[in-house]
């Protein structure tokens, strides 16, 4: 019987692309930077920025000081766009997303969250509409390791109550997150009711066909109707 739902927080429950986006080439154009030189820095951050190693400032700091214009101007231009973009993706959160969560609520189904997340990330997820329905949240800046790290499933499933077999996991699949997910014993579905907005070069993760697929948050409900019946 599913007892928790674990959530995938981006292109799961809210979508960086469902209206502006400000991304590497978008910081880079602000910096008058050649874009593919900005993002090979800025990617050598990634891990720092995601596992609470440095603040996104620090991340940027340290970006701009590898590619040799590092300015105080420079940090807080890029970090306070990149918080009023995450401003705005929390507040595109789809009607549907939180009704989603109000069944679950409803039917007695915890809800777990698990998202590689930089420290601006982190505290946008915390301000946001989403947060209040979360009942266990581990978030990769705060926790010190990312998916698909088994440990911060563990910890998830420990501070939730459950079992593996009694969660239901749901991402997009990108950071291997379902592979993750399914080597632990959880039952897993791809999230492709944002797969349309993506665009290259980042899409974060191709349709799989190892997993089941939700088209709609509807799909979330009857996934765990049907194991439910069959229980």
């Amino acid at each position: 019987m599913t007892k928790a739902v674990i959530f995938d927080m981006f292109e799961t429950l809210v979508s960086m692309f469902s209206g502006d986006t400000y991304f590497s080439e978008d910081m880079a154009a602000d910096l008058k930077i050649e874009v593919n030189y900005f993002r090979n820095a800025w990617h050598d951050t990634e891990h720092d920025r995601s596992c609470g190693n440095c603040t996104i400032e620090e991340g940027i700091k340290a970006t701009l000081e590898m590619l040799g214009c590092y300015s105080e101007e420079s940090v807080k231009l890029l970090s306070d766009k990149r918080r009023k973009n995450l401003e705005g993706i929390f507040e595109r959160t789809s009607a549907e997303i939180i009704v989603l969560l109000q069944d679950l609520k409803k039917r007695g189904i915890k809800i777990g969250l698990i998202s590689n997340c930089f420290s601006d990330e982190a505290d946008a997820i915390r301000k946001s509409s989403i947060f209040p329905y979360i009942d266990v949240a581990m978030l990769s800046y705060e926790q010190g390791t990312c998916k698909p790290d088994h440990e911060i499933y563990k910890k998830a499933m420990e501070k939730l109550g459950v079992t593996a077999e009694e969660c239901l996991y749901v991402g997009d699949g990108g950071s291997k997150e379902l592979f993750a997910a399914r080597d632990l014993g959880m039952k897993c579905l791809q999230a492709q009711y944002f797969a349309d907005l993506a665009f290259e070069p980042h899409i974060p993760c191709y349709k799989l066909d190892d997993f089941e697929h939700a088209y709609t948050q509807a799909d979330i409900l009857k996934a765990i109707d049907i194991g439910t019946r069959y229980q």
